[in-house]
């Protein structure tokens, strides 16, 4: 079954520009809170962990809702539901087990409270970059576990999505040693957080809301927020601090639709495949938006006088060694993540040798 999934991508892009007039790459307009659906027809409602009108992950799930809403000729429709409407972000997965949600649109990441092989899909720190995570999902067993993963916690979930790259932080001042991580007030993610706790630095959990404002009042001293293009959206230029490259500890991240496995279950199976459909091609937009908006980003932020920085060979070697040891760690404590990160590594080793061999020098 997963031969399907990379048999159809091609087919889910055609589809998804001959639903949208191919017009969505240029799509920047403000979504409004609530995405309109047909008055005929039947419609779900799905919360986001994206405000719908931020670049990247936020129009993926225009994106998708409106390829769904073509695909099915208007029978059947998904109403975007803003981000803590119904449920807090991070307990959107717990809602669609109550049934409080119908559906959502997320990130793996946060289910690996539930269950720690989520971090493969998160990802993990020097993971794998988009376009290999594609490949792994759509080609090798990455949506199998994905999918068997959410199954045991009584959900249905769809890969809907893969996002780039984020940035390497915002700080205050300059981090170009091990040494100036010490004593840092910084906000990363589960995995990153340990990783700069073992260099010397104080992992403070936030959520994204409150990043900006406490890094302006300096009650932290950085961490990362998004994408580029995300960070440049909600201001972060403003705040005049240096900008550091690559997001070592997020080169990509599945994005995710969810339906609890009864509601999944009572849809005819031609939708089923048409949502299918509507995240593998959504899948493909992103991998074919994102370096662009990201390069444009980029630049926005250098005209708008942040000093773009890249990490120093030392910092990389740090963040990779303790990084090693937190996934390492985290793997002997637990079966399935072990088990996912063996299968990925594996079919990523088996295209090595291809990929050294046929990139230009």
């Amino acid at each position: 079954m997963r031969r399907n999934f990379l048999k159809l991508l091609g087919f889910a892009a055609a589809a998804l520009l001959s639903a949208t007039g191919g017009s969505v790459a240029q799509d920047s307009k403000p979504a409004a809170k609530n995405v309109s659906a047909p008055s005929t027809g039947r419609v779900i409602q799905m919360q986001t962990a994206f405000n719908p009108a931020l670049p990247g992950s936020g129009e993926g799930v225009r994106v998708f809702t409106r390829a769904v809403k073509h695909m099915t000729a208007g029978a059947f429709a998904i109403k975007i539901v803003e981000p803590g409407r119904v449920a807090p972000t991070a307990d959107m997965l717990d809602a669609i087990v109550s049934g409080d949600l119908e559906a959502a649109f997320t990130w793996s990441g946060y289910a690996a409270n539930k269950a720690p092989v989520f971090n493969i899909f998160a990802t993990i720190p020097f993971g794998l970059g988009p376009d290999e995570m594609a490949s792994w999902m759509l080609e090798g067993d990455g949506s199998r576990i994905h999918r068997d993963a959410y199954d045991k916690l009584g959900v249905v979930g769809v890969p809907c999505g893969i996002q780039g790259p984020k940035g390497g932080g915002w700080f205050r001042g300059e981090v170009n040693t091990v040494a100036d991580f010490k004593g840092q007030r910084l906000r990363y993610g589960k995995l990153a957080a340990d990783v700069i706790a073992r260099l010397g630095a104080i992992p403070v959990p936030l959520p994204p809301g409150e990043f900006f404002y406490k890094l302006q009042q300096g009650n932290v001293d950085g961490g990362e927020m998004s994408t580029p293009a995300m960070d440049a959206a909600l201001g972060f230029d403003k705040l005049g601090l240096p900008y550091y490259l690559p997001g070592w500890q997020q080169p990509s991240a599945v994005l995710d639709f969810l339906m609890r496995k009864d509601k999944w279950a009572a849809l005819p199976a031609s939708l089923r495949a048409q949502i299918e459909t509507a995240c593998q091609a959504n899948i493909a937009w992103m991998l074919g938006r994102s370096p662009n908006v990201q390069g444009l980003a980029l630049e926005k932020l250098k005209s708008s006088g942040v000093v773009v920085r890249e990490w120093s060979p030392d910092m990389l070697a740090a963040f990779r060694k303790n990084s090693d040891i937190v996934v390492k760690d985290l793997a002997e404590r637990d079966a399935d993540f072990a088990a996912a990160l063996a299968n990925q590594r594996a079919f990523i080793a088996q295209g090595a040798h291809w990929r050294s061999m046929s990139r230009l020098p």
